[in-house]
């Protein structure tokens, strides 16, 4: 059995008979699990597993966790910093921040690697801008070769715990406003301002070996009118031939404000396939995403299957009580204290990407 081309939610903390339902449907190839599917570390375990049982090819599952305000799992994790926090730590000591970087990754993903979650939909790549409030302290830093030197540490810090990671939000929503989550952003630079700008960090990621991206519900209307997602010219022509990238592509939410320009959610998902993504999110609206089940077809290429394959998270020696022993884990805990995690905080703020599954 191979894995199919849409990546859905579940309702909570345990499989419902409708999860079970969707999740086992050939177009199914993957879960993104979110705060109200956590309760407790051995709840969120049990629950990897059984998703991983559902296929004789395991589903994929990922999440949003990045640190800071996007944090999908909280209570027996480690709070982890937000990717700025490296940023200001690398303009005065940049060695410093690529390794702290590095074993924020570590910790990031041999913690979710021990509770069954294949990868996290991280780093963010975006630039600060100072402009946008859903990016904001998710961003590492202005300038674009900080983005990378940043990035790559933490992608380096989640390969050394066996887990990919992917880049977002191609070719860069750091420079807008609006939030797409709830609105349309258009981004009015040409190409060229954009190539040696935001297009640096997802370059050099791309020659260092970033093993998937997640493009933005942004239109970039000097180079295309539709949303980057949705965007031919984006996804074939300058990612996969001028970047030359070879790894996975996953659309954002498909039931988000910025990917209504595509139509109604069967016609986004077949847009967003058509224009390059191997993988289509369809999340928090479980009605949607029965008429995705009932009413797509889509002649889905064997390259991206094999793309998405890559995904899987590979076999890392720890339980979570083994990594908890481990020196390396030990040391990555020890280095990264206190930055600027502020708990309260933390517990206060609003997950930008969350809109729909605060609980």
């Amino acid at each position: 059995m191979t894995l199919g081309p849409l990546m859905l939610d579940v309702a909570g903390t345990e499989l419902t008979d409708d999860d079970r339902r969707r999740l086992s449907h050939p177009l199914v190839g993957g879960v993104i699990l979110f705060s109200r599917n956590y309760r407790d570390p051995a709840q969120l375990a049990a629950l990897t597993a059984e998703i991983h049982a559902l296929k004789s090819a395991p589903l994929l599952i990922g999440v949003d966790h990045e640190g800071g305000r996007v944090q999908r799992f909280r209570e027996g994790f480690t709070r982890l910093p937000p990717m700025r926090a490296f940023g200001e730590i690398w303009n005065g000591h940049p060695q410093r921040a690529r390794e702290l970087a590095r074993e924020t990754g570590y910790v990031l993903a041999g913690e979710l690697r021990a509770h069954g979650i294949d990868f996290s939909f991280a780093p963010v790549l975006d630039l600060d801008y100072g402009a946008s409030s859903v990016i904001g302290d998710r961003a590492f830093h202005a300038d674009p070769h900080a983005v990378f030197q940043l990035g790559q540490a933490v992608m380096l810090g989640m390969k050394d715990a066996g887990m990919a990671a992917c880049g977002k939000h191609f070719p860069g929503h750091g420079y807008v406003v609006a939030d797409s989550h709830v609105d349309i952003p258009v981004d009015r630079r040409t190409l060229g301002d954009i190539a040696i700008t935001d297009l640096v960090p997802f370059r050099l990621m791309v020659e260092a070996g970033l093993a998937a991206v997640m493009p933005a519900h942004v239109i970039y209307p000097e180079v295309d009118a539709k949303p980057a997602g949705f965007s031919r010219i984006w996804l074939q022509k300058v990612l996969r031939q001028q970047l030359n990238f070879d790894g996975a592509i996953f659309s954002d939410d498909l039931c988000m404000a910025g990917a209504a320009v595509a139509g109604g959610v069967v016609e986004r998902v077949a847009a967003a396939l058509d224009a390059g993504c191997d993988m289509a999110l369809v999340c928090n609206r479980p009605d949607l995403a029965d008429e995705v089940l009932a009413r797509l077809q889509v002649d889905w290429p064997a390259p991206a299957r094999a793309r998405l394959a890559r995904m899987h998270g590979h076999p890392h020696p720890h339980t979570m009580t083994q990594l908890r022993e481990s020196t390396r884990y030990a040391n990555a805990l020890h280095h990264i204290a206190g930055l600027g995690v502020n708990t309260a905080d933390l517990n206060l703020q609003v997950d930008p990407t969350d809109y729909c599954a605060r609980s």
